[in-house]
């Protein structure tokens, strides 16, 4: 029994000293989700967290400390092709046993405009060791196009705009998405609209004054009315507000129409659409 358990103990010994030590900094990167519209913004939290005896403080002046940002292009399963590394800008400080988590829009500062797989992680570089995040994948996808529209502009001749809605699954239903770009190559931010019922055809028109305007069913009594303004230089979102469906609101006025006369029952009949 005594030998046995010397054996066990050596066994355990062994293991426990072949164990790489854990790092004393940790650092994720944790995307909002999976997948994302072309244009749209790609938002991701850093976490880092510092176990170690030393304080991290990146962007001091004179700090040799940097968080940085790789991501990368999937070719295939076993291939990757780099898009770029960018610094991370925010200067912080953590302290010995000190966290902090950090927003960042991957987007906003590598060109990810081709609908296919990414790879990304965020690196530490401090007192010369590298600590890396496992590499997150995300998926940019077109969507499916449901609408389009192109816009003509009056002082800049040789500008043409192109808009398409596209919808896609978001959490557990569709959304619509508004995508914009010119003819030269740039491409805007991507808006997300909200939940879309493809009962009814979504509609975009754009206005001589520069509005655009795009109508979508969100539920069963409910359309949404989003406005943007698109200028040469700009396309900005100025509002967005609910609208009654007019056959639920024809027939609900009906019916307190009919309670009112004496509580008669309405007759079912379909209600002018007034657009």
């Amino acid at each position: 029994m005594k030998k046995c358990f010397f054996i066990l103990f050596a066994a355990l010994s062994v293991v426990a000293f072949a164990a790489p030590p854990q790092s004393e900094i940790s650092v994720k990167l944790i995307p909002d989700r999976r997948e994302y519209i072309v244009g749209e913004r790609i938002r991701a939290v850093v976490d880092v967290a510092n176990s170690s005896a030393d304080s991290i403080d990146v962007g001091k002046p004179g700090s040799a400390d940097i968080l940085r940002i790789e991501v990368f292009r999937a070719r295939d399963m076993a291939s990757r092709e780099r898009v770029g590394s960018k610094p991370f800008v925010a200067p912080f400080m953590l302290h010995s046993s000190e966290g902090q988590k950090l927003e960042t829009f991957i987007g906003d500062h590598f060109p990810l405009h081709d609908p296919v797989r990414y790879l990304a992680r965020a690196v530490l570089i401090h007192a010369g060791s590298r600590y890396e995040s496992s590499l997150v994948s995300f998926d940019v996808v077109p969507g499916m196009t449901v609408g389009r529209a192109m816009q003509m502009f009056k002082n800049s001749p040789g500008l043409k705009r192109t808009f398409e809605i596209v919808y896609w699954m978001r959490g557990q239903r569709e959304h619509l998405f508004l995508k914009a770009s010119d003819e030269g190559g740039r491409v805007w931010r991507t808006t997300d609209l909200g939940g879309l019922l493809r009962i009814t055809e979504p509609k975009i028109s754009v206005m001589p004054n520069g509005e655009v305007v795009v109508l979508h069913r969100a539920t069963q009594n409910q359309f949404m009315r989003s406005v943007f303004w698109s200028l040469p230089n700009a396309l900005d979102f100025r509002k967005q507000e609910p609208m009654v469906d007019p056959d639920v609101a024809g027939s609900e006025r009906m019916r307190d129409l009919y309670m009112e006369s004496g509580g008669v029952t309405p007759v079912k009949k379909s209600w002018w659409k007034f657009w």
